[in-house]
């Protein structure tokens, strides 16, 4: 993507220039034509086989089989830590600015990939071309990221004042030190880039890492797994395992070697990770981010066709499976009709199918369970709300084989539970509200806290930037009300239930989370 003035972001992917949609196409039928491989696990350097395998299949047409990966057992999870352990006193000890060569290596063969990944994304996930496309320069983004943040900070290594001791010299320095073996586990929705921004701050860190991606989307993870090998990184600093995660991943979080733990899921399985970790001879490191049930305010004062544009893209993008999806819309009662008809005709203009076709913008959902999910939210909606467009399943012609769902808008009264419990889906509820500080009451009144979107007049938003409770906030933005971070641009980070740290992906504090502070005194 260099060999063009064009800069490919969240922002920018809206209107993108014609060699892209080529270069996209050739690459599509490259990886086609390479459908239904069987994949190892990556343990020490090689490829480890396995007795047992699982197919992945796209959910746009569940005829078509991407590859068989290996079931993964507790004892790979066992040598996979046991590999990252014994890489990593050579990898702690190799200098950083080595570290950093070489994972900028690894953003580089990224970019050069950068299509024939995005194209394997797309199948796998159901993204369409440009959020492919989008999250896999994202993850080459976040690796250069961290590699200028640990340059910045010169390995985060600082002299300290000398002590006043008469006839002596005391030095002192603060050290930030690697951990050691550092798991990441990966949500299906950005397989590529919650699996590899996270590697690349562990790993440049001095860490090593073993990694698992959700089973969905295992060819994902093997794709980040041979950018990694293809770049030069030692044997064992970097370990793939694929399988169940309630057996290889339950494995890899009970290994006592394992030093810290990157997660991205569910809070109900990031909260069991966090107290797993608070727990034995001693607290370790967990960085768990968790989801959202995220807002968007919309003032009497506002651009409703801006507002409008930014709600869809961000209720709809990747079919509501972002965490950052807008799923709440809070309108002032005198623009509520309004808003809520360009949002009905907006949504109505979505197409719908294979999101490898340039002509369709919205895909599949991810599996059966998704499915039937927003089958009986859709359900729910028509008994105690009202479905304002959509509420339907999608099976005729070409979608037949495929999980695809109408976007849907829909109103519900504030009490209803679907207004606080995450269902990634595509579905968002609008309420009319009597005040911009209403909207700003409701909006907080969730467990969840990572992004919110605003739109109205300039001397509205300090009060929304001052009081909403979101780690991610957006004001007056067509490209996305509560979705579209891109690192080095807008840190991605939750609040409250939506994360653990306080501390955001692509920020200049994230990286510090995979070290450890040393305060190391010599007198001569």
């Amino acid at each position: 993507m260099t060999e063009t003035a064009f800069r490919l972001t969240y922002s920018t992917m809206f209107d993108p220039p014609p060699q892209l949609h080529e270069r996209f196409e050739a690459a599509l039928a490259q990886v086609r034509a390479r459908l239904g491989r069987d994949y190892p696990q990556w343990i020490a350097g090689r490829p480890r086989a396995g007795e047992h395998r699982f197919e992945v299949r796209s959910p746009i047409d569940r005829s078509w089989l991407l590859g068989r990966f290996v079931r993964g057992t507790p004892q790979d999870a066992a040598n996979a830590v046991a590999a990252a352990a014994g890489a990593f006193r050579g990898w702690a000890d190799t200098p950083w600015r080595e570290r950093v060569r070489l994972l900028r290596r690894v953003a580089a063969l990224i970019e050069q990939r950068v299509y024939e990944i995005g194209a394997a994304v797309a199948l796998e996930v159901g993204k369409n071309r440009m959020e492919s496309l989008g999250e896999v320069q994202e993850t080459a983004d976040l690796f250069t990221w961290y590699c200028d943040q640990m340059e910045a900070n010169d390995g985060f290594d600082r002299r300290l004042p000398n002590d006043p001791l008469p006839g002596f010299v005391s030095r002192n320095r603060s050290v930030l030190k690697p951990y050691g073996v550092w798991a990441v586990i990966a949500p299906f929705n950005f397989p590529f880039a919650l699996a590899g921004g996270p590697i690349a701050a562990a790993l440049v860190a001095g860490n090593t890492v073993v990694f698992k991606t959700a089973t969905d989307t295992s060819w994902s993870g093997w794709l980040l797994l041979e950018v990694l090998r293809d770049a030069g990184l030692p044997d064992g600093v970097v370990n793939y395992v694929t399988g169940a995660g309630g057996e290889v991943g339950a494995a890899l979080l009970a290994e006592p070697q394992v030093a810290g733990v990157t997660f991205t899921g569910s809070y109900e399985v990031g909260m069991g990770i966090v107290r797993q970790f608070a727990q034995g001879a001693w607290p370790r490191p967990c960085i768990a981010e968790m989801g959202g049930k995220n807002a968007a305010i919309v003032s009497r004062h506002a651009d409703l066709e801006r507002a409008a544009t930014g709600i869809v893209r961000s209720a709809f993008g990747l079919q509501g499976q972002k965490c950052s999806a807008c799923s709440r819309v809070y309108v002032e009662r005198p623009v509520a009709e309004s808003l809520r008809e360009k949002l009905v005709a907006k949504t109505r203009l979505i197409a719908v199918g294979d999101p490898t076709r340039r002509e369709n913008w919205m895909g599949p959902v991810i599996n059966e369970a998704a499915y039937l999910r927003y089958q009986k939210c859709a359900e729910n909606l028509r008994r105690h709300g009202t479905v304002l467009t959509g509420g339907q399943t999608l099976d005729a012609g070409d979608l037949a084989n495929g999980w695809f769902v109408a976007p849907t808008v829909a109103t519900a009264p504030l009490d209803y539970r679907l207004w606080y419990e995450e269902k990634f889906i595509p579905l968002v509820l609008v309420a009319e509200v009597d005040s911009v500080a209403q909207a700003i009451d409701l909006a907080n009144a969730s467990d969840y806290g990572l992004t919110a979107g605003f739109y109205g007049a300039d001397d509205e938003i300090p009060q929304f930037l001052d009081r909403i409770e979101a780690g991610v906030v957006y004001v007056n933005r067509p490209q996305g009300a509560t979705t579209g971070a891109w690192p080095g641009y807008q840190p991605f980070g939750g609040w409250k239930a939506s994360g653990t740290t306080g501390k955001a992906i692509g920020s200049f504090y994230y990286l510090p989370q995979y070290l450890r502070e040393q305060s190391q005194t010599v007198v001569e």
